[in-house]
């Protein structure tokens, strides 16, 4: 399972030590970023819209890193 596909196993079953301990191991600088930015929303941001804002981008960059066309949504 390459690093796409398991951060999207961790978001879509919400196992958040793990996606934290893959944003450590990633080669992928930007795939770090947007677990960061994702993780900091999720747990210190007040605004529900920015973790909503948050994941949607973490799950559209995995799909494009990865090369799928799918639409993963907490909308």
């Amino acid at each position: 399972m390459n690093d796409y596909d398991h951060a999207l196993h961790c978001v879509l079953w919400s196992k958040w030590e793990d996606l934290f301990t893959l944003m450590l191991r990633s080669r992928d600088d930007l795939l770090k970023k947007r677990i960061e930015q994702f993780l900091h929303a999720y747990f210190y941001s007040i605004d529900r819209q920015e973790v909503i804002d948050m994941h949607d981008q973490l799950i559209a960059y995995l799909d494009y890193a990865s090369g799928e066309l799918s639409i993963y949504s907490l909308k």
